[in-house]
């Protein structure tokens, strides 16, 4: 968010993070710089969100991994603040390791509006002025890289259904969830679902009424979700209140106006806010299925909802604030309306989650939402909380009737831009965020009142489930081992492109049964007390059972095993056992490390994307993983791997896993690794990947070259110690 001040700082590994706290500087290659040039002026009825996925779409199919993006240009006067800081905020999602703006005017007005000095901004101008990194539009810059927007063509959108840079239009977010839906709707046991992947297209029903279902019989209203009509049969749920309706796939079960850059932008904010009461003005309400919540990202914002009356608003159409931490967008967003999860586990529907966070990767946002998540700005949020389908064409399907009996389309309820800027202008002062922050890190009384242990040494209690002693530094010495080749390695996980940090290492629910929750049972805690992966990150023994343990993980090494279909989960194949049966990641590397057997991962493009989750690298290592095999990494996790003493390895340009011809049965060896106890990082290591008892028959023995990602010297003293905090400890001592 800083980028969007003229800060340059980026995100770092928590790992990385642990060893700057130390002392130890952070290693990276000089970047690329591209330069983005904006033009033009954002539309009205456009919204920041819109802007910052247009971005996001641009920047992750240029390339822009490991590279700076710095704006400049016409446009750049004419995007708000909180808008540059949105898109700042957006780097890991299209992989740039920084997305920064210039410093001009617009940035001297937010240190003012938000509480600094007059002499602290005089000083940054003067500052900026005297070392030319004040924004001159007229000046043509040289990058390495050059791109460029007219900011007057950018059109609503949202993103989805599972990656933030999978853009679409607003106006075909219909027809590309008719066509998306084929891919997520499977069969039921039930007669409720039918299977989709046979049809190739169908028509949609009018959301608000199904032709033929809407009726009242027995003093119940049976309303719909909205679906295509002629691919499955809706289900018929009935609330504790008596009412009826049907839920289908791509009902909108969670609409979250999310704590993240988006919720601390008062421009989408005050539009959520009036889109609301609009709505309420006519008489609208949210659908029964749809969970509503409100996370904004300061105190500031309820202040100057309350200023405006927009809180009652927001509460009309049942979107309460429920905290200003991370919420939906890190998967805490609890239960669903239990009659709604009970009808989407019983019957497999494949429903939707509408968001205004950063992250809609599958299986983050919700276990009962695991499939289809779509990123919007906060009114459009509302939006969908109104409409409650994805099935759903604002522009010609209406959101409810007004009171004299009028279709009420998204038109009629959008705020107008002299709405919201009225609205701005009397709500929002420089005051507000002055007394906020005043006492920001004070606490209230039960923050205060914590015990507080003394000593130098940190008290570890051993009956603890959240926070417990992690084994890193278990039988550590003075002098680093020797490097060694790996030899005999099996292989855990055959994966495909885009595979997150939240595939690696979840931070949403625990789910009954895992090897995760086995442990907390065996604990004592019961399931309501779960809490999350990212709540118990401290306990390593949660966190080891949680890698590679997210809902949608697939790991094509399953499908042998399953008549030629891949498990979704955290499941592999074990081959210390007779046969290579199916097993949890967990049960299997226990076994594996039995042995003493090391293990590699195959994986695809963008490995690690996503958040910089340092336990993805952590529970790699210790579930025994020496090496991570892809066509190509996301900087951070690359970086985080490196930290905990796993090699990241690319295969060879243009080839995969796939097309050299692996498939997961065979014993690995990775050869040349050995140079670095001589101080030479080699640019290629030799794999060799023999058939096993397991592979098919007249299987033949497959070398490569893979590219070692060990990218400077610091980091290959970091894996020659075994990981940075070894080689940070080492040092301190």
């Amino acid at each position: 968010m800083v980028n969007g001040l003229g800060v340059l700082g980026w995100g770092v590994g928590g790992i990385e993070a642990e060893a700057a706290m130390l002392g130890q500087p952070v290693s990276m290659l000089i970047p690329r710089v591209v330069g983005f040039k904006l033009s033009g002026e954002i539309p009205a009825g456009v919204t920041a969100t819109d802007v910052v996925l247009t971005i996001t779409d641009m920047l992750r199919k240029h390339g822009v991994v490991g590279k700076f993006v710095e704006f400049y240009g016409e446009g750049v006067a004419s995007v708000p603040l909180a808008n540059r800081a949105t898109i700042g905020n957006m780097s890991p999602e299209f992989g740039s390791t920084a997305a920064m703006f210039p410093i001009d005017d617009v940035t001297l007005d937010y240190l003012r509006l938000t509480g600094r000095d007059e002499q602290t901004v005089a000083l940054v101008e003067a500052y900026a002025k005297e070392q030319k990194l004040w924004h001159d539009p007229a000046r043509e810059l040289v990058f390495s890289e050059y791109m460029e927007l007219d900011l007057s063509t950018v059109v609503p959108s949202i993103a989805g259904p599972k990656r933030p840079q999978d853009r679409i239009l607003l106006s075909e977010a219909k027809s590309q969830f008719e066509k998306d839906i084929l891919n997520y709707a499977t069969t039921s046991t039930s007669d409720s679902i039918v299977d989709l992947e046979s049809e190739q297209s169908f028509p949609a029903s009018d959301p608000g009424a199904l032709p033929g279902d809407e009726h009242t019989h027995t003093g119940e209203v049976l309303i719909s979700s909205g679906h295509p009509a002629n691919a499955s049969k809706p289900v018929k749920v009935i609330t504790p209140e008596g009412q009826s309706y049907l839920l289908d796939n791509g009902a909108v079960t969670l609409a979250a106006i999310t704590s993240c850059t988006n919720t601390s932008n008062p421009s989408v904010m005050i539009a959520a806010g009036l889109l609301a009461k609009n709505a309420v003005d006519k008489g609208l309400k949210r659908k029964p299925w749809v969970k509503t919540t409100l996370g904004p990202g300061s105190k500031v914002v309820t202040d100057y909802y309350e200023k405006s009356g927009l809180d009652k608003a927001l509460e009309g159409l049942d979107f309460y604030t429920v905290g200003y931490g991370c919420t939906i967008c890190i998967g805490n967003s609890g239960p669903l309306i239990e009659e709604v999860s009970e009808a989407i586990n019983e019957n497999d529907l494949a429903v939707t989650a509408v968001l205004s966070g950063n992250r809609n990767f599958e299986g983050r946002i919700s276990p009962d939402v695991r499939k289809m998540n779509y990123l919007a700005s906060p009114p459009l949020v509302v939006a969908y909380a109104l409409a409650g389908s994805m099935n759903f064409d604002f522009e010609t399907d209406a959101l409810g009737k007004d009171q004299n009996g009028d279709d009420v389309f998204l038109k009629d309820i959008w705020p107008a831009p002299d709405q919201l800027q009225t609205i701005i202008d009397a709500s929002i002062s420089r005051e507000q965020f002055i007394q906020q922050y005043a006492t920001v890190f004070e606490g209230d009384e039960r923050w205060k009142n914590l015990p507080t242990p003394t000593g130098p040494i940190f008290e570890w209690d051993a009956d603890s489930t959240y926070v417990r002693k992690a084994p890193y530094f278990d039988g550590m010495s003075m002098e680093p081992s020797p490097v060694t080749d790996i030899s005999g390695a099996r292989v855990m996980a055959t994966l495909g492109d885009s595979v997150t940090t939240d595939h690696i290492s979840p931070a949403g629910n625990i789910k009954a049964g895992t090897p995760a929750a086995q442990y907390l049972t065996e604990h004592g805690v019961s399931q309501k007390d779960f809490n999350s992966y990212g709540s118990r990150r401290g306990n390593h023994e949660v966190m080891i059972r949680g890698t590679f343990a997210n809902i949608r993980l697939k790991n094509e090494l399953t499908a042998a095993v399953n008549d030629g279909t891949v498990v979704e989960g955290g499941f592999t194949r074990d081959f210390t056992q007779p046969g290579g049966p199916q097993s949890y990641i967990y049960d299997a590397s226990m076994n594996y490390q039995a042995q003493g057997t090391p293990l590699v991962i195959f994986g695809g493009k963008e490995y690690g994307s996503g958040s910089s989750r340092d336990w993805a690298a952590k529970g790699t290592n210790l579930l025994g993983v020496k090496a991570v095999i892809t066509e190509s990494f996301e900087r951070i996790h690359r970086s985080n791997l490196i930290g905990m003493g796993v090699v990241p390895l690319q295969f060879p340009a243009g080839e995969s896993w796939k097309s050299l011809g692996l498939d997961g049965t065979e014993i690995v060896s990775i050869e040349g690794l050995e140079q670095l106890n001589e101080g030479v990082t080699p640019k290629t290591v030799k794999v060799t990947a023999e058939p096993s008892e397991f592979s098919p028959e007249g299987k033949q023995t497959i070398t490569f070259d893979a590219v070692v990602r060990i990218d400077t010297p610091g980091e290959a003293d970091y894996y020659r110690n075994g990981g940075i905090l070894q080689y940070v400890l080492r040092s301190l001592v």
